[in-house]
């Protein structure tokens, strides 16, 4: 069985891509445009009528996934790993997966495509000091998490597929909006989660999945932007 990733450099989809690599399983990547004529066409639409990223298609399956922590969940449980199952920590699992995905990453969208979110462009900055300030609240309650567990990992020893979503999300809150972002200084406030982001950008994993969308280095701690972007 292989799957089928679509993505675009350093969209959502890294998450997923960093994910299957941990999981080595096979899998085949599909660059879309992120155009009308790729991400807004009826092929893709097919596939996701919102028109965005991620997708992946499960031979298993008989619809295309999308959704970032429906597609996280759907790995873990087909693969009994990251987390590996254990039913009396279910819910701590799922808690902080679908607070990555409706809190922290949805404030993210709000800060990335602010433009979509006001009818007067004037309240745009008003608007991302504001989420700024979420978004700072939301990394300190995920360092305390950090701290709480193990002092590595969200959930405790292992790692599981929340600190890829959250590498990922602290990566992209560093590089966007262009012009307007959180800096280095901002994420060295919270140790524990800069001890996991140390930690994971070093897996070889991580490594390859994002050099294999053109990008290297200190994903995490020291981000750098791909030849294209965004999230």
């Amino acid at each position: 069985m292989s799957y089928t990733l679509y993505y675009s450099p350093d969209s959502a989809n890294i998450v997923i891509r960093m994910v299957l690599e941990a999981l080595a399983v096979p899998y085949q990547a599909i660059e879309v445009d992120r155009t009308v004529d790729g991400q807004r066409s009826p092929a893709f639409l097919t596939f996701n009528p919102q028109g965005l990223l991620p997708v992946l298609l499960d031979p298993s399956q008989s619809a295309p996934l999308f959704e970032t922590a429906a597609i996280l969940l759907h790995l873990a449980d087909q693969h009994a790993a990251l987390p590996e199952p254990d039913p009396q920590h279910r819910g701590t699992f799922l808690k902080w997966l679908f607070f990555l995905s409706n809190t922290l990453h949805a404030d993210l969208r709000v800060l990335f495509y602010s433009d979509r979110y006001v009818t007067d462009a004037q309240a745009i900055p008003a608007l991302r000091q504001a989420v700024h300030q979420r978004v700072l609240a939301h990394l300190a309650l995920l360092d305390a998490q950090i701290a709480k567990s193990a002092g590595t990992w969200l959930l405790g020893e292992k790692r599981s597929v929340c600190d890829y979503y959250v590498a990922a999300c602290v990566r992209w809150v560093q590089l966007y909006p262009r012009g307007d972002t959180l800096s280095p200084s901002d994420i060295e406030k919270f140790p524990a989660l800069l001890g996991l982001l140390r930690t994971l950008e070093a897996q070889a994993e991580v490594q390859k999945a994002y050099a294999a969308e053109g990008i290297e280095g200190k994903v995490f701690t020291k981000p750098d932007y791909p030849t294209q972007a965004v999230v």
